[in-house]
């Protein structure tokens, strides 16, 4: 068989995802004609029909529903090949996974030393910051080097710099009943309407709209404060584990990121008026997790944390 284009591949999965030619040829920029042609010759190359076509509809074949999954697997590969590849043509820059509202006071502190230190010609970093709910895909797929976020579950297979605690602090609106204690215990912040054990996948302004008007209490890290207006309050919360805030590589990615262990040291240090988690700046001052340690099965058990 002769070798099969990534350009064949793309083709189908449009059409294979959609069950559309038409659609497919709009989504790809390309008309229908030529698509279909495509994918024809595609069957052709691989021996099997991979689509049932009717004047109604189109279906996948069950050895179409094999080849997609394998396609989407090969054009995957090759995105995170391209990732890869332009990162080691850079290696001076690292990109940083966030989750949205994580760690608003240490990723500023992180980019502001890295960048501090590369224009002065010392041992920073240029860094990218891209925002995601999948930190740990982000380093697997080549996305991201590095990422900045809490360690609220086991993390096997990734080496771990921790940055600090957070603690937790529940958002209430002004004006509520409990918005001035001076704390609130776990068991009262459950039992509050509209509370919810997991953060929701958005952004911190609207978490706090929603708190704002009544219809959200959360719990986060007590770093949110700066980023907050004046219609939300904070209130420490007793019997809530605090969350540590780490960064996060894959073994292989060790070079890529020595830098910004110091760099971080450094950002954390200036970032806290209490002691720094980290003694060094370099990698013997960090705390190395490279498999389901008994302190990660531990932290798997807290709740999940901004």
């Amino acid at each position: 068989m002769n070798q099969l284009e990534t350009r064949e591949l793309a083709y189908f999965v449009a059409v294979a995802e959609t069950l559309h030619f038409g659609r497919a040829a709009e989504h790809l920029g390309i008309t229908q004609p030529p698509l279909s042609r495509a994918v024809a010759h595609l069957e052709r190359r691989v021996g099997v029909p991979l689509l049932e076509r009717t004047t109604r509809q189109v279906r996948l074949t069950a050895a179409g529903e094999a080849f997609l999954a394998e396609c989407r697997t090969i054009l995957a590969a090759m995105d995170t090949a391209v990732h890869k590849a332009r990162k080691a043509a850079e290696p001076q820059r690292v990109t940083i996974a966030v989750r949205p509202a994580a760690g608003p006071g240490v990723l500023p502190a992180l980019l502001a030393a890295g960048a501090q230190g590369a224009q002065g010609g010392q041992d920073g970093v240029l860094t990218d910051v891209v925002f995601t709910y999948d930190e740990i895909g982000a380093l697997r797929d080549g996305t991201a080097d590095v990422a900045l976020m809490c360690q609220s579950v086991a993390t096997p297979g990734l080496e771990l710099m921790e940055l600090g605690l957070e603690r937790p602090v529940v958002l209430l609106p002004v004006g509520h009943p409990l918005a001035d204690r001076p704390f609130l215990t776990l068991a009262e912040v459950e039992a509050l309407p509209g509370y919810e054990a997991q953060l929701p996948n958005e952004a911190l302004d609207a978490m706090v709209d929603r708190v704002a008007l009544g219809r959200l209490v959360v719990v986060v890290g007590e770093s949110v404060r700066d980023r907050l207006g004046g219609s939300v309050r904070v209130v420490p919360v007793h019997g809530y584990p605090a969350t540590q805030l780490v960064l996060a590589w894959l073994p292989a990615a060790r070079s890529a990121v020595s830098r910004l262990t110091a760099t971080a040291h450094t950002a954390m240090a200036r970032h806290r008026p209490r002691p720094p988690v980290l003694e060094s700046p370099d990698l013997s001052g960090t705390r190395l997790y490279t498999d389901g340690s008994q302190q990660e099965a531990q932290r798997s058990q807290q709740h999940q944390g901004v």
